[in-house]
């Protein structure tokens, strides 16, 4: 029996053309990072809008989500929820205080802390993270050595978790101490110094972290960034709780209630 034997320029056609049809999932995949930017105090309605931006990015399976930080601080419970997410993320959570002149102050400073990986641009700030009441008076000096002390030991315990200078950490909140970025990477206080998103990105491909499922190794090399915008009901409710606002519209509603008391039936003023 007599067998053909195949030209090799047809199994050079054959094999190229297998080449260029393999399937696309053989492919290595780009890494999508979802960047958001705070640049107001912490308040319940940006705490809301960090966690649930964190928990999108996890459902759509992005690599990291980038926060763009900065704050003069804000409220400790709003903090708190923040951190609670960052901590309990399935995904890195990178913290930049960014642009150049922004700041990470207050309760910005334990949440860039909290950070898989903490990063600040040339020209930035951070610490000066004494709690301070709001609204309530002075308190006696039981009470804010009791706040101190426990800012202090959660602050510290977060800072070891992710090797961030815990006794830097310690002297923010109880001397207020703040640090240029320079200062911060030098204090190993953050991991990077990096002017711009990109120059992130290619500092921190390869870095490894832990998350809630386990150690991980972030690839950033060539990463496509998916810019989120907040909603217009965020944007509403973000600048109705700037607290000079809110106290401009609460004595607003005082001055509304006076004049209604002072002519009842009148209505508007009441409502």
């Amino acid at each position: 029996m007599k067998t053909r034997k195949i030209p090799a320029v047809f199994l050079i056609l054959a094999f190229a053309l297998g080449f260029v049809c393999a399937p696309a999932g053989a492919e290595e995949t780009q890494p999508v990072f979802d960047v958001i930017t705070v640049q107001a105090p912490i308040t319940p309605p940006i705490a809301g809008y960090v966690v649930k931006s964190i928990d999108q990015a996890a459902r759509d399976k992005a690599q990291g989500i980038i926060v763009m930080l900065d704050t003069p601080g804000g409220l400790d419970l709003a903090m708190r929820d923040i951190i609670k997410a960052m901590l309990n993320s399935e995904i890195p959570v990178i913290i930049f205080v960014a642009p150049s002149g922004a700041r990470a102050a207050s309760a910005g400073a334990i949440i860039t802390i909290t950070a898989h990986v903490a990063a600040m641009a040339p020209g930035t700030n951070i610490g000066a993270a004494h709690p301070v009441s709001v609204g309530v008076g002075k308190m006696d000096e039981t009470m804010a050595k009791k706040v101190e002390n426990d800012m202090v030991a959660y602050a510290r315990s977060i800072a070891l978790k992710r090797g961030h200078n815990p006794e830097w950490v310690e002297k923010a909140i109880r001397e207020s101490e703040s640090l240029t970025a320079e200062e911060a990477l030098k204090q190993q206080v953050i991991d990077y110094l990096a002017p711009n998103i990109d120059q992130l990105l290619a500092q921190m491909d390869g870095k490894k972290v832990v998350v809630s499922s386990g150690d991980i190794t972030i690839k950033s090399k060539g990463a496509r960034l998916n810019y989120k915008e907040m909603s217009l009901r965020q944007k509403v409710l973000i600048t109705i709780s700037d607290p000079n606002i809110a106290y401009l519209l609460f004595l607003l509603g005082l001055a509304g209630l006076y004049f209604e008391f002072s002519n009842p039936g009148a209505v508007i003023p009441g409502v």
